[in-house]
């Protein structure tokens, strides 16, 4: 006889059924798991081994083989152990097979018969749904999973309670879905605080609205960290849909905060010391990085010349995609990462090249060795390039007088948006388009310029010989200016792009290879 467990095995968000198919038959006691099992699986037997016997089980003196199929497919991580020992079970007839086959099983078992949490639990509960079964998970990811809907979950806190359950002799409830309430610029710096810097306070308002990528360049305590920080509190909420994608990705992570959705956009900063791995995904057993980690959200690359430079030049291809493709030699894992970003440099290794009375002696030179650390490729895809000057001492000791709250920024950020939401919905239904992520197709009947916005655009192409794709990002700059300018003025949106709209966006491209 062979038993049957379904469970799962994650191949980047995307989820694929296994089938865990448990046989014990005459021959010297062995116990042997195939189906190209990593070493957190083959380790799986004695994790089972052990939590049997604390039941007061122990495993038949036979032949004991599991096979995870199908055998071509690898198969990673601790949540393997739930279905072995349930396969187990039904082998050796203490649980009824039949109550088990429709469901999808997974899970850690500790060595006295506790279910510990494991990652991916949203997207294989997404999963079960979508297949009409049932799923079985530890009760520490319960409430995570009863975000998938409509659908039967046990959660038992250890091995014990769910043979009760199968028996009828204990009755497990429904885990409920937690929400934690959190305030959408909790935690994230106030505009009103920072000083002076109405540039790139402006910037930052467009970055936000359009989706845009930001560059700063400014000295040492310019205040670029903390105006990266205010970012994520003028962006909208996210979606319901959004909120799923981005709580998927967490959830392989390992990430999810307290079984619950994740309902703030992701604000990733990591140190420049990152790997190449760290950043885009990867490493023995494939995880997401942190551009897949700031999905729908923020990364933030302080001081970012520091960064190796592969690690740099591997976030060209995401930044137009909006994607990260980890290639193996057997396969390839995919994961999404449409986030926006914010990156902030010193302009050069002393930080004050400009200054006469603190920059080096090698300036300049010194600047244009340390900006040229940074590809031109790269530097094309970033939307938006300020300078961020030194604010004076007398600023700081002034008290704050008439500065605008991030509420009220994110007020017009939310209605520029649902200006472009409005018009791509109508040509493109269902992808969500922004300013920045539009096709060039779609950029070119949504801004129409007029005809001096048109001479002076063609001037600034040909005297700074930009690429074509600067020339389309510097449009998207200018809708995106145009759409600000319709909600403060309370005028009807309209594809028309003037030149001032044309002037303001070209003067945020100021570096060279854009």
């Amino acid at each position: 006889m062979v038993a049957r467990i379904n469970t799962v095995a994650f191949h980047g968000v995307e989820v694929q059924g296994v089938d865990v198919q448990v046989q014990i038959s005459n021959g010297l006691p062995a116990f042997t798991v195939v189906g190209l099992p990593d070493k957190a699986v083959a380790e799986s037997r004695e994790r089972v081994r052990a939590a049997l016997h604390a039941l007061g089980l122990s495993l038949p003196p036979k032949r004991l083989t599991v096979n995870l199929a199908p055998a071509d497919l690898a198969k990673e991580g601790s949540h393997y152990d739930l279905p072995i020992a349930l396969g187990l079970l039904a082998a050796m007839d203490v649980l009824p097979a039949d109550e088990l086959r429709d469901c999808v099983v997974l899970g850690e078992l500790s060595l006295d018969a506790g279910i510990r949490a494991v990652a991916g639990v949203l997207p294989a509960a997404l999963h079960a749904s979508a297949n009409d079964n049932r799923l079985i998970c530890p009760a520490a990811c319960g409430s995570e999973a009863a975000w998938a809907g409509d659908l039967e979950i046990l959660a038992p806190g250890d091995l014990l309670q769910l043979i009760n359950h199968m028996k009828g002799t204990q009755v497990l409830s429904r885990p409920q879905a937690k929400i934690i309430a959190a305030h959408p610029r909790a935690g994230y710096t106030d505009m009103a605080a920072v000083r002076g810097q109405e540039t790139a306070k402006r910037a930052l308002e467009i970055t936000a609205a359009g989706g845009h990528n930001l560059l700063m360049i400014g000295p040492p305590g310019a205040g670029k960290s903390m105006l990266a920080s205010c970012l994520p509190g003028i962006l909208p909420p996210l979606s319901p849909r959004e909120a799923l994608e981005v709580s998927m990705i967490h959830s392989l992570a390992g990430s999810l905060p307290e079984g619950g959705l994740i309902q703030q956009r992701p604000f990733r900063s990591p140190h420049h010391s990152a790997s190449l791995p760290a950043l885009v995904g990867g490493g023995h057993k494939a995880r997401p990085g942190e551009i897949s980690l700031a999905h729908r959200g923020v990364l933030f690359l302080d001081e970012l010349p520091e960064f190796a430079r592969a690690t740099l030049e591997s976030l060209r291809q995401p930044l137009e995609t909006g994607e990260a493709t980890v290639a193996r030699a057997n396969h390839h894992v995919t994961y999404p990462a449409r986030f926006q970003l914010i990156a902030a440099m010193n302009p050069c290794r002393c930080g004050y090249l400009g200054d006469p009375a603190q920059e080096c002696t090698k300036a300049p030179r010194c600047g244009s060795e340390y900006q040229d650390k940074l590809s031109g490729p790269l530097l094309d895809r970033i939307d938006l390039q300020v300078e961020t000057g030194a604010v004076s001492i007398a600023d700081l000791g002034t008290p704050v007088v008439g500065s605008e709250h991030s509420a009220s920024v994110a007020a017009r950020v939310a209605a520029a948006r649902i200006i472009q939401q409005q018009r791509y919905e109508a040509l493109a239904p269902g992808l969500g388009y922004l300013n920045a992520t539009a096709s060039p197709a779609l950029l070119e009947q949504m801004a129409v310029l007029e005809d001096a916005a048109r001479v002076l655009l063609n001037e600034a192409a040909d005297r700074l010989r930009l690429s074509a794709r600067a020339y389309h990002r510097l449009l998207r700059v200018a809708r995106t200016v145009a759409d600000l300018e319709a909600v403060v003025t309370g005028g009807a949106p309209t594809e028309i792009i003037r030149k001032n709209h044309i002037a303001e966006s070209m003067s945020y491209r100021r570096l060279r290879g854009s």
